[in-house]
């Protein structure tokens, strides 16, 4: 899969101001309701799940992959990507602070494992995280995603 696809410019932010991670949660809920994949409801879930079961959504260094369950407020599956202008920490003694969040919903509970296969692939290589990160728009996140993506 290639993940520009699946990524339209106006669902990247990049260099984003935030105080700490309700504020990158909410960039990242943003970026999805302005691309009609999430209502606004969607982003308060994802807060909420963080709020209940703590940092969970921090599965590596420097990357939190925030969701919540597939609810009504999702309208079709989709990502978001925003990379902060400051790291911020999430409570993850492992993987904090967080500089990368990837914005997730899914109708259902297995729409969306073709999309997290392809962030596993990309975020595994140290250089092409180091990449991504560096990137400073929305455009060049795209191209960069697409350079990396597998051939067809």
């Amino acid at each position: 899969m290639d993940l520009a696809e699946q990524l339209p410019e106006a669902a990247i932010a990049t260099r984003v101001a935030a105080d700490d991670w309700r504020a990158a949660i909410r960039a990242a809920g943003d970026r999805l309701v302005a691309t009609g994949v999430t209502t606004d409801a969607y982003t308060d879930e994802m807060i909420a799940a963080v709020e209940e079961h703590g940092p969970y959504i921090v599965i590596a260094p420097g990357f939190a992959l925030a969701h919540s369950r597939p609810s009504p407020a999702v309208q079709r599956t989709g990502i978001s990507w925003i990379t902060l202008a400051e790291p911020v920490a999430f409570g993850s003694k492992a993987n904090d602070p967080v500089s990368l969040v990837v914005g997730l919903a899914a109708t259902d509970h297995d729409g969306h494992l073709e999309i997290m296969a392809a962030l596993a692939g990309i975020l595994a290589d140290d250089d092409a995280f180091a990449s991504l990160l560096a990137a400073d728009s929305p455009a060049a996140v795209r191209a960069r995603l697409a350079a990396l993506a597998p051939a067809a």
